[in-house]
């Protein structure tokens, strides 16, 4: 069902079932992209004469190049209004008049004005009495809360509505009768209800009667206290108040111009209904003196499995408060400011997510009560993400310790380590002969090469002594998984970064060397075009230089670009090494992010309540009678999934850098080295 813009008329999905305004449609798809439905049973009808449509299309067709040469207007659904109204001159058609009214936008030859009145589908069975709910007069709109039944006292119901008011800060007031004749239609009754006009006295007055069973209503308006009074369309829109009142309506995402005036018109309808929750907390069963319709008038809407779980959070909540503060004063003290523990903390993302799902468990069991609906939907999103989390670590660590998985892992764990070290050597064998048939330096080429096989050698030793401990050391951590599926996967991220941590020293010693070559070269050249980095203005200067410096200085440009191809080679195969295993804990840490980030209540609350996460509205035109006012019903368009995630995404803790593309290939080019963790003062691109 199409959508559109509070002020720029109503949302239509309509079908017709005579001949169709084909050329109404095509301008009508441009913006509104909705069709008409007019009822086909009305004994009125006419169609207009085919001569006042040629005209209307030829002055349309000029009307329509001028706009788009002077205003660009056709984009905007006025365009259709005003055409509308110049059809109107032609064959003042009822069905083009009755399109005007939908827009609040009157007809040539109507002087009226429009009066929407929300009405809630819940109290159209509701027996007679008088409609309280708030009048928006920069609207020009009625919101109908609730009807208030025979027999009544006008004190007290007054009484009852400024209690409502002072609560809700919401200005409830009476603003009509409703009278549902089941039978016969007394003319007593309808005195009365006039009378009542003048005992509340609002303006206006409306009148609001059903007679039997009938869908088609009579609406009249009252201004007694007017001195010109006007003649005012009434359009009767049917809203679903359990559905408005539980949902939140969300703001446009483009919050420039005409859609954020009409985001703010449509809050105020929102906003009327969920403030008057006080309002709907009194069922028919209540012994008062006032007796209400409304969406829970046959009894308030309540679980008891909520309200075991509320009765049951509160000193659960206690407990938990407990443990974190003592937790947080443990994290706080001054044993983990000390360097190698500080250290540890801050470069361990097992560490740094533990850290971060602190932080929710102390918003979760924070006893200050939400602020706004989006704090609540915060807590409520961070309970799920962390529960689901828990629950998959669970089940993570049953299948561990299930058929001594955790075992067969150890016992994997040494061969794969021995097996990646004897590949290193065979590569290091390699770049030591004439690698791809290139000519090295072979005096550098043996002195790196026998410098990365001993560290090698020195892994497989440190891997051996271990062996005997992997196992219960795995058992341990895989005990961890309880604390939820993204702390496990840190644990492997770091296992992974120990594993691999000679490969990270291969990679660091061949970035020094190449750096150094990098910007010996560099300051080497500036000398041969006479130039010099001036450190303190942090620029490239002129500088003369004698022929000693630069006899030197040619001897060493000449040595290390010579060295330089070797350098470079060592450089480029661990550095294709390091970003392999990079990419691998980038992937675990995107997983990571994307189950600390992604809003899983709202996304839930979205599947099975979409209507609780309101991205607007639209309007549905029912079956129409002449002489009754125009009948619209109106439904919560959901926010899209796309909207929720953008909405609602929780932050995560990010504790890798993120650079661009160009920063990155920058570093590598001159042997900057890539840490997987962030530094304070980095400038992040």
């Amino acid at each position: 069902m199409p959508d559109l813009g509070w002020s720029d008329g109503l949302c239509l999905s309509v079908y017709h079932h005579q001949r169709p305004f084909q050329d109404w449609e095509k301008g009508f798809t441009g913006k509104l992209q909705a069709s008409l439905e007019f009822p086909s049973n009305s004994a009125d009808h006419q169609e207009p004469p085919e001569c006042a449509y040629g005209c209307w299309l030829s002055l349309m067709s000029l009307l329509k190049w001028l706009g788009l040469v002077f205003l660009n207007m056709p984009s905007s659904p006025l365009w259709w209004l005003w055409s509308a109204q110049i059809f109107l001159v032609f064959t003042h058609h009822p069905q083009v008049e009755f399109l005007c009214l939908l827009a609040g936008v009157c007809p040539c030859r109507v002087t009226a004005m429009v009066l929407k009145v929300f009405f809630p589908s819940c109290c159209s069975s509701a027996d007679s009495g008088i409609l309280i709910g708030r009048w928006i007069s920069e609207q020009n709109s009625v919101v109908i809360l609730a009807v208030v039944h025979f027999p009544f006292i006008p004190v007290q119901v007054k009484q009852y509505l400024g209690e409502v008011q002072r609560v809700t800060k919401v200005s409830v007031s009476v603003l009509g009768s409703w009278s549902n004749s089941k039978q016969e239609k007394e003319e007593s009754l309808s005195e009365f209800l006039e009378d009542l006009g003048t005992i509340f006295c609002h303006e206006p007055w409306i009148q609001i009667s059903k007679e039997g069973d009938s869908k088609f209503w009579s609406c009249s308006i009252l201004q007694k206290h007017s001195k010109n009074p006007q003649e005012e369309e009434i359009i009767l829109v049917y809203y679903d108040q359990r559905k408005v009142m539980l949902s939140h309506l969300h703001p446009p995402l483009d919050t420039a111009g005409q859609r954020a005036e009409d985001a703010s018109k449509l809050s105020a309808i929102f906003g009327t209904v969920a403030r008057s929750q006080v309002l709907f907390m009194t069922d028919r069963y209540n012994e008062g003196p006032i007796k209400l319709t409304h969406w829970q008038s046959d009894g308030v809407e309540a679980s008891i499995i909520v309200e075991l779980l509320k009765q049951a959070s509160v000193p659960a909540c206690m407990l938990l408060t407990f443990l974190l503060s003592l937790l947080s004063g443990i994290c706080r003290s001054r044993v983990l400011k000390f360097w190698p523990l500080s250290f540890l903390w801050s470069k361990l993302s097992t560490c740094e997510q533990l850290g971060h799902r602190l932080q929710h468990l102390q918003v979760i069991s924070s006893s200050k009560k939400a602020q706004n609906q989006n704090q609540l939907m915060r807590k409520a999103n961070i309970f799920v993400s962390l529960l689901i989390d828990v629950v998959l670590g669970i089940l993570l660590m049953s299948w561990l310790y299930r058929k001594n998985r955790i075992g067969h892992l150890a016992d994997t764990l040494v061969p794969v380590a021995d097996h990646v070290a004897e590949e290193l050597q065979d590569l290091l064998q390699w770049l030591m002969g004439a690698p791809a048939g290139l000519k090295m330096n072979r005096a550098l080429d043996q002195v790196l090469g026998r410098f990365f096989l001993y560290h090698i050698h020195l892994w497989i030793s440190y891997i051996h002594l271990l062996s005997p401990f992997i196992e219960m050391i795995l058992w341990y951590v895989g005990l961890s998984a309880c604390l939820g599926l993204t702390v496990a996967l840190c644990i492997l991220s770091d296992i992974i970064a120990l594993l691999t941590f000679h490969i990270y020293c291969f990679y660091v010693y061949g970035a020094r060397l190449y750096c150094l070559k990098i910007y010996g070269l560099s300051s080497l050249w500036r000398l041969f075009r006479g130039k010099k980095w001036n450190v303190l203005r942090q620029r490239v200067d002129s500088c003369s230089y004698d022929l000693d410096q630069l006899f030197i200085g040619t001897l060493l440009f000449t040595i290390l670009l010579f060295l330089l191809p070797t350098t470079a080679l060592y450089y480029l195969v661990f550095t294709l090494l390091r970003l392999l295993v990079v990419i691998v804990q980038g992937l675990i840490h995107l997983l990571v992010d994307l189950i600390d980030s992604l809003p899983l209540y709202s996304l839930i609350l979205r599947l099975c309540r979409s209507y609780r996460l309101a991205a607007g509205v639209k309007f549905r035109v029912l079956e129409q009678q002449d002489g009754k006012p125009l009948r619209l019903l109106m439904q919560i368009n959901p926010l899209s999934y796309r909207g929720v995630v953008q909405t609602y995404r929780l932050p995560t803790y990010s504790c890798y850098p993120r650079d661009s593309w160009a920063s990155l290939c920058k570093k590598l080019f001159l042997g900057e080295l890539i840490y997987p963790w962030k530094h304070k003062g980095d400038k992040q691109n």
